[in-house]
């Protein structure tokens, strides 16, 4: 502005002067891209102005309020190396200058060196303890720190609820600071595992990885929780982008492991057809064979509407391949390991549950239903099984 006012008292005192008609154009052109700078710093669209601070600095090169406002954006959209570098500069010519102290600390902060950046908020308070921007700095750093802290402690003392509400506050101080925000998502997430909040923990880190896409660790954590509810397809993409990130023995084997539980999903669950846990006892399989045989088989459901029958049909036979398999310890182990039950000679397509049924009731006989009870002969007695 006092530029303009000198150019344009040239202009009072020498109206063709071609030079200073051009200087007043540039000083004009500055202040408009300072006004600007000003309406998209406001806006926090933070590219425009740095946008309009180089443009500013090709016509004033020496200006460091512009290199400053300039470095401020730079580290608000996450470019650190180039804010710093400005900042740097700056301190070379003057080691006192609060503003690139406050944007070193800024970038430090940022990086979530947290001890560091409040060091540099300290000196540029010294130096200027009116700037508002470095104590507001300073204060959020401090605070994001205790409160994070603070997270850890308890969760390592096994007080997950308080961790999570301690994580939740931790993200309130600060939206500006994204590596800190994704490692407290992060944190969250783990905590939200241990509260059986699975899927909020996969959201917790879905938004550190949006946060950081580099951040390993919550690709692990969302890939386990994704393993934990059984969504495996989604378990495998992030053991893979893990993997092809950083090719150790372990995210190796975690991918292979997905990979395979993925492909065990896509079968019949032989378990979930009979009704026991996977550590089911031989005994305890014979147990609910007999029950489901009983209840589904096709005499049971004879005076059934057709689509009734077929369904039932269906599910006995189910019933006798899940037995067939998990009554037999060499299958059930290659089963359990997600190999092709084919390899060994076993063609579901062609089984017949009623062969399975007549061995497991035994020898010649017959068997009918009366209301709520099952009638088994098998020799001199019947047998008769309720069911309910």
């Amino acid at each position: 502005m006092a530029a303009s006012r000198c150019f344009q008292r040239v202009l009072e005192l020498e109206p063709d002067s071609s030079q200073a008609q051009q200087e007043l154009k540039n000083s004009e052109s500055i202040l408009e891209y300072e006004r600007m700078a000003e309406i998209g710093f406001e806006k926090r669209d933070f590219r425009m102005v740095v946008f309009c601070m180089d443009r500013a600095l090709e016509y004033a090169p020496s200006c460091h309020k512009f290199k400053i406002l300039k470095a401020e954006c730079l580290a608000l959209l996450g470019r650190y190396p180039e804010a710093q570098s400005v900042a740097s500069d700056i301190l070379r010519m003057d080691s006192t200058n609060a503003d690139a102290l406050y944007v070193r600390g800024l970038c430090l902060y940022y990086e979530d060196c947290i001890d560091k950046a409040v060091q540099f908020f300290v000196q540029a308070l010294r130096m200027a303890p009116d700037h508002e921007k470095a104590r507001l700095a300073c204060r959020n750093a401090k605070a994001l720190k205790a409160k994070k802290e603070e997270g850890n402690k308890v969760f390592k003392e096994g007080n997950f609820e308080a961790a999570y509400d301690l994580y939740s506050e931790a993200l309130t101080i600060d939206p500006n600071n994204i590596k800190t925000n994704a490692k407290l998502y992060c944190n969250r997430a783990t905590v939200g595992s241990k509260l059986n909040k699975l899927e909020q923990a996969i959201e917790d880190c879905t938004k550190a990885v949006k946060l950081d896409e580099t951040y390993i660790k919550a690709y692990l954590r969302r890939a386990q929780c994704y393993m934990d509810t059984e969504q495996y397809e989604e378990a495998v993409r992030d053991y893979e982008h893990v993997y092809q990130t950083e090719k150790t023995k372990e995210h190796k084997h975690l991918l292979k492991n997905a990979q395979l539980e993925l492909k065990k999903s896509k079968r019949k669950d032989y378990y979930k057809v009979l009704g026991v846990d996977r550590n089911a006892t031989e005994e305890e399989i014979k147990k609910a064979y007999r029950k489901r045989a009983l209840l589904h088989h096709p005499d049971r459901h004879s005076s059934a509407s057709s689509e009734v029958q077929k369904e039932e049909e269906k599910k006995f036979k189910e019933v006798g391949e899940a037995f067939s398999v998990l009554s037999d310890a060499k299958k059930r182990s290659r089963y359990d390991s997600g190999q092709d039950l084919e390899d060994e000679g076993m063609n579901m397509g062609d089984f017949d549950a009623n062969n399975i049924f007549k061995a497991f009731f035994g020898g010649p006989g017959g068997f009918s239903f009366e209301g709520t009870f099952c009638i088994i002969s098998s020799g001199p007695g019947n047998f008769f099984f309720q069911f309910g």
